[in-house]
């Protein structure tokens, strides 16, 4: 199989233009790619070091830089290589300026700006990483959403990811030897939602959990009897009480979070708080 080299060049994080390459390299099944990361590009001089590493590399250029005479000196310099290089957002903003009639502003890292949004998304990380894995329940009814489910069935990276996006999440591991507080039963602003796995996947994940801590894997903890009674123990407390479950079985963290961010969506447009309606997943 043929190796490719796959160059990023971005003029901010880079962040957009990595999420992009995923996405499209998901499409295609053991692709040998070798990405090569360049973020902050905003100078000819920075850009004219890279092409010496992209000559002795070659491949495919990706590139998301809005300053024209850095574009220009790229594409030139790979034209010269006989490199393929592709302005991976142009063709949205084009399509954009024409719906909006207005010109794009092109100015680096513009989805970056310290603005409302991204004092809320801090916000949201820093409840969201004080309130994990059950602590401060006291605030849970600050939170907009408070995610519950067995050990390992991906409470915290799910809050996390949630956090990101500018949500403020509280996580509880349902323990059937430790009840929850009493309050998360009461909880009126937030949705309560379950996350709830496979046990035989469950047993899985605890299993190699167990083997990177170096810790013996043949407890209770991943005895397939007693993980399969706690599964059905969290079913039923979120049946009992009406919270929307997601099944994690098979689903990323970024799906994971998505299915919450949809049900969270759905909610707000009907009018309807906490966890009222809920409905499986």
């Amino acid at each position: 199989m043929k190796r490719l080299h796959l160059h990023l060049l971005s003029d901010s994080t880079g962040e957009t233009l990595e999420m992009i390459a995923k996405a499209a390299l998901a499409q295609f099944e053991d692709a040998d790619v070798v990405r090569h990361f360049w973020p902050m590009v905003r100078s000819l001089q920075h850009l004219d070091r890279i092409m010496g590493e992209i000559a002795a590399n070659p491949g495919l250029v990706l590139f998301t830089l809005v300053n024209a005479d850095t574009r220009d000196r790229l594409e030139s310099r790979c034209a010269a290589l006989g490199l393929p290089v592709v302005a991976a957002l142009d063709a949205v903003t084009d399509a954009l300026e024409q719906q909006l009639g207005q010109v794009a502003h092109g100015r680096p890292g513009r989805q970056h700006a310290m603005d409302e949004a991204y004092f809320k998304r801090v916000d949201a990380i820093q409840f969201t990483i004080a309130h994990d894995d059950g602590i401060g329940w006291q605030n849970w009814e600050e939170a907009d959403i408070v995610l519950a489910g067995v050990s390992r069935s991906s409470k915290t990276p799910t809050s996390i990811y949630l956090a990101n996006r500018g949500y403020k999440v509280a996580n509880i591991p349902i323990v059937p030897e430790s009840p929850p507080p009493d309050s998360l039963y009461s909880l009126r602003r937030p949705m309560v939602v379950g996350l709830t796995t496979s046990p035989e996947r469950l047993v899985q994940v605890r299993r190699n959990r167990l083997l990177t801590l170096n810790q013996a894997p043949e407890t209770a903890y991943v005895d397939s009897e007693a993980v399969a009674r706690e599964v059905q123990f969290a079913r039923r407390m979120f049946a009992n009480n009406g919270w929307a479950v997601i099944d994690v079985s098979r689903r990323s963290i970024e799906e994971t979070a998505a299915a919450v961010i949809n049900l969270y969506n759905e909610r707000k447009a009907a009018g309807i708080s906490g966890s009222q309606g809920a409905k499986p997943i």
